[in-house]
């Protein structure tokens, strides 16, 4: 998908909207026939278990949820690293902002990573989620709003913000009560709709909010400050335990993955 979107910008970039439709069209075409082909293939060649154990291979690939904890993780070790794993400006973090924007882009991603592929499959098969998949990762590459990318990156913005409507806040639902959190169960929803982008906020007030820290506020990208408003009412001074206390609930949500998949299989 990636080298797809590297292509077509090399050859076909104008700063327009049309363009960045023709792009964003065009990858889900892609997508979308190559799933509905693999699947004939596999449901041909295979039957009965194992074909739907192959498909369900081939639909793991579409869920980050172990290579977003050993990313999150490594923060901890190799505070540096957080330039790999954000698109804010890191020279000059703290090492309570660096926590914090690990912390956030955790709670953001396990939307986009996990609960949406998720989502997307149950509903649509193994199409849904990869053309999720797409969409998320137009979003990633084009999706900015600067000189570059304002207009041509526009309808996959869009497209993503639709996209990450109901997973974000099943999201944020998750987190409050994986995390026994009556607090960001009932705080995340007034926290989450203030915030600038239409579905990050939730799941990252969630967080927040179970494991008492503040997050958000104003953040610097591409050299330009940001205002954001705050999510969360808990401590500004972020340390490395806070990211320990975001990733302690991976093993209950892990548990909720496989009970979904073998439901699903079933």
């Amino acid at each position: 998908m990636g080298d797809y979107i590297k292509w077509y910008e090399r050859y076909f970039y104008r700063d327009n909207i049309f363009r960045g439709v023709v792009l964003s069209l065009t990858l889900l075409l892609i997508v979308f026939f190559s799933c509905i082909g693999l699947v004939w293939m596999i449901e041909y060649a295979l039957s009965g278990i194992w074909s739907t154990l192959l498909l369900g291979v081939i639909a793991s690939t579409t869920i980050a949820n172990k290579m977003l904890y050993d990313c999150v993780k490594d923060i901890v070790t190799h505070p540096s690293h957080i330039k790999y794993l954000v698109s804010r400006d890191t020279e000059s973090l703290s090492p309570s902002d660096i926590n914090k924007a690990t912390i956030e882009t955790y709670a953001e991603n396990l939307s986009d990573g996990v609960i949406a592929p998720l989502f997307y499959l149950a509903i649509f098969g193994l199409a849904g989620a990869f053309i999720y998949k797409a969409i998320n990762t137009l979003d990633s590459m084009i999706g900015y709003r600067n000189s570059r990318y304002e207009k041509f990156g526009k309808f996959a913005a869009r497209l993503d913000d639709v996209a990450n409507l109901i997973p974000s806040r099943f999201t944020a639902l998750l987190i409050s009560l994986l995390m026994f959190s009556r607090k960001a169960l009932l705080g995340c929803w007034r926290y989450g709709r203030g915030y600038d982008s239409p579905n990050a906020g939730y799941p990252i007030a969630a967080m927040a909010l179970a494991i008492d820290v503040k997050l958000g506020g104003d953040t610097s990208y591409f050299s330009q400050i940001k205002h954001k408003p705050f999510l969360g009412d808990g401590k500004a001074n972020i340390g490395v335990n806070d990211i320990g206390k975001a990733l302690s609930f991976r093993f209950r949500l892990d548990m909720l993955v496989v009970l979904f998949a073998s439901m699903y299989l079933l």
